[in-house]
């Protein structure tokens, strides 16, 4: 059987990479699809990564059985309304799949749509040892959106005054690149396949989780802090509340930046904080994709499961 994936954004979802792999041993195929007009009208399972759902697309596929996946509540701008208008507008679907029950409950629905939690996972290439490791090339590194950088760059200056090396892994968005440029202790490797993310990551002693303290972010799991704690790296957050929650749930070594501080604060924080390398990691075996997927009933309920 095929399984249609429907992912009209242009962020990067591992978790599509998680399915495909689960499902191959039960002899299925996962296609993903930008929109639903690639989509064939015979189609036996559609799975929408919502996102907003048309009407007249959810009826082409009225035989199929269709899942709706929220892994997110909307974002900024304007974000509760967006919710709001998914709430009473989106087509209803046979089973609806969330991250948490705060996305559960922000978005509202009122029916009888069957429905789980999906937490996100982490690949097992974060799980596994490197072969050798060497000293540290970086004292930090920050993985993920670039573009939330503008709202951190006293965090930035911070490192520069403390004099400590900082890996960026991903892509400068060019309004950001030439405020950037101005620090000299800061690299940037550009766009890196999924795969030799794990590698990078073990280039620094320590990681930054950059996530601003306003919904929905501070409600839902951060994909790159769990990479972070998979690999073995001590972390710097900003303090919110789902990141005390894992915290505390998990045993993490994780240290919090002061919030809006100025440039010389940050910098003495990450002065004092130079010992974290030596911090222990938490288990998070039970983070890797074929754990978290195993748990769910969506497969037996879609007939996918044998």
């Amino acid at each position: 059987m095929q399984v249609h994936f429907i992912h009209p954004g242009h962020s990067y979802l591992p978790e599509l990479e998680a399915y495909a792999a689960h499902l191959r041993p039960w002899g299925h195929e996962a296609c993903t699809h930008q929109n639903a007009s690639t989509v064939p009208a015979d189609a036996r399972v559609v799975w929408w990564m919502c996102g907003r759902v048309h009407a007249t697309d959810h009826q082409r596929f009225a035989q199929a059985f269709q899942v709706h996946e929220y892994a997110s509540a909307s974002v900024p701008p304007f974000a509760w309304a967006k919710d709001q208008i998914k709430r009473w507008t989106q087509p209803k679907p046979d089973y609806r799949l969330f991250q948490n029950e705060w996305v559960r409950q922000r978005l509202g629905f009122a029916d009888d749509v069957p429905w789980e939690f999906r937490e996100m996972g982490v690949s097992s290439t974060f799980l596994t040892p490197p072969t050798i490791q060497g000293a540290a090339e970086f004292d930090m590194v920050y993985l993920g959106d670039m573009a939330r950088l503008r709202h951190f760059l006293p965090v930035f200056e911070g490192l520069e005054q403390a004099g400590m090396r900082t890996l960026l892994i991903g892509s400068m968005p060019a309004p950001l690149q030439r405020q950037f440029q101005a620090f000299k202790h800061i690299t940037v490797t550009g766009k890196v396949p999924h795969h030799e993310v794990p590698a990078q990551l073990r280039r620094a002693r320590c990681a930054l989780n950059l996530v601003p303290d306003r919904l929905p972010y501070s409600e839902q799991t951060s994909t790159k802090l769990l990479e972070y704690c998979a690999i073995g790296l001590p972390v710097i957050s900003t303090d919110y509340r789902w990141v005390r929650n894992f915290a505390a749930s998990n045993k993490a070594a994780i240290a919090y930046l002061p919030a809006q501080a100025s440039a010389s604060a940050y910098a003495d924080f990450f002065r004092e904080t130079r010992d974290m390398a030596s911090a222990p990691s938490p288990h998070m075996e039970g983070w890797a994709w074929p754990h978290t997927l195993a748990r769910l009933n969506i497969w037996k309920a879609a007939g996918l499961a044998p």
